[in-house]
């Protein structure tokens, strides 16, 4: 079982970036990417550069494991190995799902606006 991930250095930046932004810790910040990506049909590109943040996987995921697994597993309709899992798929869907936050929140211009479009909430 693999405890740790290893993001690409892009997406280490973007969430040392969007942490110090938004005051959002950057676990959030995954988890938010992460089900931005999971809103997406297709399977996500594996990730091949691992030079960036090194995080885990229970701060990552915390308490909600088993609940991201099921999940990821769910999208990619397969029953994915415990080392498919993580770091593979959850890297991959953090790496799409971190550039589709940085955008929603330039789109936004400011975390309350990001949060209200990320809820839907009109302001």
């Amino acid at each position: 079982m693999n405890f740790r991930i290893k993001t690409s250095k892009n997406t280490g930046e973007i969430l040392k970036t969007l942490q110090s932004s938004t005051g959002l810790t950057w676990n959030i910040l995954s988890r938010i990417a992460v089900g931005l990506s999971l809103s997406i049909p297709e399977v996500p590109e594996m990730v091949q550069d691992k030079s960036g943040v090194d995080i885990h996987r229970n701060a990552m995921t915390g308490e909600h494991d088993y609940v991201f697994k099921a999940i990821i597993r769910q999208h990619a309709q397969q029953n994915l190995t415990d080392e498919e899992y993580f770091p593979d798929y959850f890297n991959a869907h953090l790496e799409r799902g971190i550039k589709l936050l940085e955008n929603e929140y330039r789109h936004a211009g400011n975390y309350d606006k990001l949060l209200n479009n990320l809820f839907k909430i009109d302001a």
